[in-house]
């Protein structure tokens, strides 16, 4: 394969990759600066750019924002196999909530013999694969928020300490008002940004993506 078709085959991940790595780098610079104010403002020492990257404070952020995203495609995943929206190409046809059949899904008997290894077998593998979507996306999560809130208190304590207040434990964080705050502010988006995108795709299109209808398409046109 020539390096030219390997971009151009894989060229959304490439790009999204991309952009990832700049808004992260940008992040961590941003972040920096942010932070320091704070530290000259409150008479504290500047750091240097390398050790605020491997702070807690920064690593809160970066896990904050990751453990709400990747919770927002779970339940996004989950919820459009039994939820449907009537014209939304986000949807399933209304008729066709629930899991399918094994013939729908081709697993089993109903594999085909370009099908995953795994599609074809049946018992606990077959199980596994069928929701390994989901057991992926669940588990970064539930790593990312663990690792939001470890660093979070960490970076809490810190500024308790700056403040001369008494430090808290880790169950004490995750029950603490700061905590539900940065994370419910996440979330929020996250769950308006997903629900508008399934409702606007009835009536508006985004010609050539396979997010939207084609442009002709009706507005009663589910799941085209």
């Amino acid at each position: 394969m020539t390096a030219v078709r390997f971009l151009k085959q894989n060229s959304l991940s490439l790009f999204f990759g991309v952009l990832f790595v700049a808004a992260l780098v940008g992040q961590s610079f941003a972040g920096w600066a942010s932070f320091n104010e704070t530290q000259t403002s409150e008479g504290l020492v500047s750091v240097g750019w390398v050790e605020y990257v491997t702070s807690s404070s920064f690593a809160a952020d970066v896990a904050e924002n990751w453990q709400s995203e990747y919770l927002q495609f779970l339940l996004y995943i989950w919820a459009t196999i039994w939820f449907v929206q009537r014209g939304s190409s986000e949807s399933k046809d209304v008729d066709q909530a629930g899991p399918g059949s094994d013939q729908e899904q081709r697993v089993g008997r109903f594999a085909r013999p370009d099908s995953p290894a795994w599609a074809r077998a049946g018992g606990l593998r077959q199980v596994l694969f069928a929701h390994s979507l989901l057991i992926v996306m669940g588990g970064i999560f539930l790593l990312s928020w663990l690792a939001q809130s470890v660093a979070g208190v960490v970076a809490y304590d810190e500024e308790q300490l700056t403040a001369l207040e008494a430090p808290v434990t880790w169950v004490e964080y995750v029950h603490s008002a700061d905590f539900w705050n940065r994370t419910l502010q996440n979330w929020q988006s996250e769950f308006l940004a997903v629900g508008s995108m399934a409702v606007l795709g009835i009536v508006l299109r985004a010609r050539g993506s396979s997010e939207s209808k084609p442009v002709g398409a009706s507005h009663e046109d589910t799941g085209a």
